[in-house]
């Protein structure tokens, strides 16, 4: 009869006093910080030198990840384009659904894709964090952006991607420095 009490109050101790999630092995944390860079572009209407920003912290108990794009235009046109986006654990190791809306009872959830919103997920493979952004189009068809970003010695690399409908209609790859 010890034994099994025993069993049971380190059971109990486990599941009280453990990390929670089931995540806590994800390896997000080591995307933490702040990276700079720049991307070469093949854009016709823009000219060489694209800025870039990203920043990865916690949140709750997953991640934020804000990153802003600035590009350049002839007549000195400047195009500045920022997004901040916290993700969340789901049920799947290493994916993590967005949480930029709230639901009637205030928890977090996706947008809907059916209503012009994005849905919006991350996924981390090894030393890679992806970001994918699926939008679906009033005639069915859909756009999706994709990000990823891995981790170099000394920063990360980006390569982003635009397809709609399987056509791929953008890329452009970038080298970001960490500067904290």
């Amino acid at each position: 009869m010890k034994t099994v009490v025993s069993f049971f109050l380190m059971v109990l101790f486990l599941l009280v006093f453990s990390t929670g999630s089931g995540h806590a092995d994800s390896g997000f944390e080591k995307f933490y910080g702040h990276y700079v860079g720049s991307a070469e572009n093949d854009i016709d209407d823009e000219l060489p030198g694209r800025k870039m920003e990203v920043s990865i912290k916690p949140y709750k108990k997953g991640f934020n990840v804000t990153w802003s794009t600035t590009s350049f235009r002839a007549e000195n046109k400047v195009k500045k384009s920022t997004f901040s986006i916290n993700f969340r654990p789901s049920k799947e190791t290493g994916v993590y659904g967005s949480a930029m809306s709230k639901d009637v009872f205030g928890h977090e959830k996706p947008l809907d894709p059916l209503q012009g919103d994005p849905y919006v997920w991350a996924h981390i493979k090894g030393d890679t964090v992806t970001v994918n952004s699926l939008l679906v189009a009033k005639n069915g068809g859909y756009e999706i952006q994709t990000y990823d970003r891995t981790l170099t010695a000394d920063g990360m690399t980006l390569v982003f991607s635009r397809v709609q409908n399987g056509k791929t209609l953008r890329q452009i790859t970038g080298v970001l420095k960490k500067i904290k």
